[in-house]
């Protein structure tokens, strides 16, 4: 079974085409956000499994009832299916990047 938050995975700064390179071979899609300080998305959850790295800042990440502080490096995976809620907690905001794969 696979942990909800892996610390340090990716050196920083995170290298955004490595990381779309790896998730590509994992089947999984590739996209980027960046959000201001207090930005956010809460009571998600998709009929795919997602990851997402922390690329720049720093976030409050809730995945079903586990709860982190997540800064760049970061790994989380999120299981489909499974609520999950992100928080940009940094001043200077956050980019994070995400992907999904594993359908139904």
């Amino acid at each position: 079974m696979r942990k909800t938050f892996e610390k340090a995975v990716y050196q920083t700064p995170v290298d955004h085409e490595a990381v779309e390179r790896e998730w590509s071979e994992r089947g999984f899609t590739f996209g980027i956000f960046r959000d201001p300080f207090g930005q956010e998305w809460n009571d998600f959850r998709h009929t795919t499994d997602e990851f997402v790295v922390i690329a720049e800042g720093a976030m409050t990440v809730t995945v079903g009832d586990e709860t982190a502080n997540c800064i760049a490096g970061d790994l989380v995976w999120i299981p489909r299916h499974t609520w999950h809620s992100l928080k940009t907690t940094s001043q200077n905001g956050s980019v994070w990047l995400y992907g999904y794969g594993n359908e139904d």
